[in-house]
Parts: C-alpha cells; structure tokens; sequence
C-alpha cells in the first residue's frame, strides 16, 4: 500500500489481486482511492497466458478442439462449437440436421451450467451463502450428462467439424427431460433467496451503472450488453446451428446495474431450459457427423468393415483436414457473449493463424467505466456482475 499525495486530497493506491478470491480468477486491479470512493481504476492481466492461439499453429485443425476447452473453461461446449463452426465455413461444409440440434441441446445445457456458477460465486462474493449450494446441486446433474455423452464432466471435447463425436447414449434424452422437468422449480428458490431479498438489492441496485450507448462503445456482448437494453443476441440476429427454429425471446434489463444483470441472467436461464425442451422434440433421426472424407473421420462400423476406410482413417490421423486457402470469422452467443474465431488458412493441415474474439477480455474492459466513483465494496458487485473467466482473457 502507498500513498501519494496531490493538490487537492491524499489518494491512496491498493492492489487489488490477482489472489483475491472476489475477482473471479488472477485479475489484478490497481485502485486510487480517495477515502473508500475509487477515483481510478486498471485492470492488469496476464497472469495465465498459455498461448493457445499460438500453439493452435502447430496443431491439426482437429487438435486444435481440445485447446478450446480451456478457454472459457465453465463453457467448454460453446468455445469447441464456434471453433469448429470457422472451420466448418472455411471448408464449406454443414454439419447434419440431428447434429445441430444436439449442439443446440449441449449450448443452452453449457448456458446453464455456466450461468449457474456465475449465480453460485457471485452470490457467495456479496454475502449470500445458501444460493451457493443450491447452484452446485443443479450443476452436478447437468455435468452428470455430460459425463453420460463424452466420458468427461468439464473438458467435453466433443465438438468434431462436421458434427458431434459420438450419439447420445441409452438414457441421455430421458435423464435430461427429468432435469429440464425440475429445473423451472429449482430456480424459482434462487429467486425466492434473493431478487426481492432487501439486503441483495441494497448491494446491486444502482451499483456498477453504464449505459446502453456507453455498452455498445464499449464492445460490451452477452447479458452485460443485454443487461443495459441493448437487444443482441446473436442467436436471433446471425442464427447458426438451427436456432432460427427455435422460440425463445431475448431478456432486457432497464438500468445497466448489477441488478439488471443477474434479472437477465436468471430469465436466460428460463428460456434455455425452454429451448433444451424444444430441442429434444426437434430431434430428427439421421446422422450425427457429416460424412465427407477427407474432412470428417470414418465410422467405427466403417473401419471394422472397409479395409480402405481403415487406410483413410489413418491417413486423417496423420494428415488431417487440408483446407482451401482463405480466411473466415465465427461467432457464437456463449454464455458471456459473443465469442468469435477467426481463422487463417495457406492451404496445409494446420491452421495458419487462429486469433480469437473472447467476450470476457472485451467486457472487462468496460470495468473501470463502471466503477471509477463507486465505492470499494461494489468492485466486487460490479467485477461479478460481468462473469469474467480469465482462462479465455488471457488466452
């Protein structure tokens, strides 16, 4: 801690992380105080930069899949489906009907997972405990799912460009109609807990304001962006994977407060539990990766049958997807936002460049804007509200 003085008051300097458990990861935020009212704040990163799009390079476009699953490391589903969308366009290829709808079943499955850990930490972070677990008990059952499909309960992986990597298993849609059943109820008792709780309102109505125009300059996307009025969702307004099939509508929040954005958060979570209903009725019959090859890996019936689907299933293993040249931009509405991937290619099996739009690292920049004139206790209303991950800030 350090004080400098000025003309007019003393200020006071404090860090703020990157160990602090309420800044949701290894942000490091450097305050100028003028009492306990924040005259300045910057936010530092880099704490946890792996270089994921620079070892993208090195990696077959399918290798690349596993990399994504730690960005947005509470979202893992949506980071491997827009990744393989850029690739998919790239290619000019469409993945099978029964295969989009089943991205779109594990998307919204994903939104909830993830919007269920923001509700769980962020309520933890202000003082509210029980939301805590009742958040987790929700979550366990939606990773039970997960866990049913690809093997894996976090690191999914089961995005493939062209499709997904395996059918749903025996029981899958059955265990997922129970928990979309009871899931209406369960939320119901995080609002009973707090959106009429006085002392929840006290700490987030009015806190952490920015304004629709201010949003937009901002590059603001996700419920922080909806949070503020602004009707974008990219679901509705760039539909990909089907969604133009599906009715849902897009929550808006009136004030740009913390309080705003949990209200979108918790009617997200509404209508993506509509929207997994929708889906499982959807469902077509078909195919779950497009069979293209060269592109798309053989079936295991096909290599225990085909001698020459064997060589071909080799030759991808070691060859992989070779590309026209050219560049593409896709972008998804994942839980935080829109979160893009651009993606170069000069005609071999690796990517030649993969840059990417995470919502995270764009929404954090709007933090100071929020907070410089609040006091100290709503930096930590205000930085929960925006639902950072730095794993895909950092990248």
């Amino acid at each position: 801690m350090t004080a400098k003085a000025t003309t007019a008051t003393q200020l006071m300097s404090i860090n703020m992380g990157p160990q602090h458990p309420s800044t949701n990861g290894v942000l490091r935020l450097v305050l100028e105080l003028d009492g306990e009212v924040i005259v300045k704040a910057t936010p530092h990163i880099g704490f946890l930069h792996r270089g994921v799009e620079k070892l993208a390079e090195y990696k077959t476009y399918h290798q690349v899949i596993p990399l994504t699953d730690r960005l947005d490391y509470v979202a893992p589903f949506s980071n491997n489906l827009a990744y393989a969308l850029a690739v998919e366009k790239l290619l000019g290829i469409e993945a099978p009907e029964r295969a989009q709808h089943i991205r779109v079943l594990f998307c919204e499955l994903t939104r909830i997972s993830s919007h269920l850990l923001w509700l769980a930490t962020h309520a933890l972070d202000i003082g509210a405990m029980t939301v805590f677990f009742y958040c987790f008990r929700e979550r366990e059952t939606i990773y039970d799912l997960f866990e049913m499909v690809s093997g894996s309960r976090m690191n999914l992986s089961y995005v493939r460009v062209g499709g997904v990597s395996r059918e749903l298993p025996a029981g899958f849609l059955e265990d997922t109609r129970k928990f979309i059943a009871a899931f209406p109820a369960r939320l119901q008792e995080y609002e009973t807990l707090l959106t009429d709780n006085p002392i929840w309102k006290k700490r987030t109505v009015g806190v952490g304001i920015i304004s629709a125009d201010d949003a937009i300059n901002y590059g603001l996307s996700g419920p922080s962006l909806r949070g503020s009025g602004v009707n974008w969702d990219i679901r509705k307004s760039e539909p990909y994977s089907s969604y133009d099939k599906y009715h849902f509508t897009v929550p808006l929040g009136k004030n740009g407060d913390v309080y705003d954005r949990y209200w979108v958060r918790i009617e997200e979570m509404r209508q993506s539990n509509s929207i997994v209903h929708q889906a499982l009725n959807l469902l077509p019959k078909g195919d779950f990766l497009a069979k293209i090859p060269n592109v798309t890996l053989p079936s295991k019936e096909d290599v225990e049958t085909k001698m020459e689907s064997m060589i071909s299933h080799f030759k991808f293993i070691t060859d992989g997807i070779q590309p026209p040249k050219g560049e593409v931009y896709a972008c998804i509405e994942a839980p935080k936002g829109e979160l893009g991937f651009y993606v170069v290619s000069d005609g071999s099996n690796r990517p030649y460049r993969v840059k990417i739009r995470p919502p995270s690292f764009v929404n954090l920049e709007a933090l100071p804007k929020m907070i410089e004139g609040s006091l100290l206790p709503d930096v930590v209303a205000t930085i929960g509200s925006l639902d950072i991950v730095l794993g895909e800030i950092d990248r």
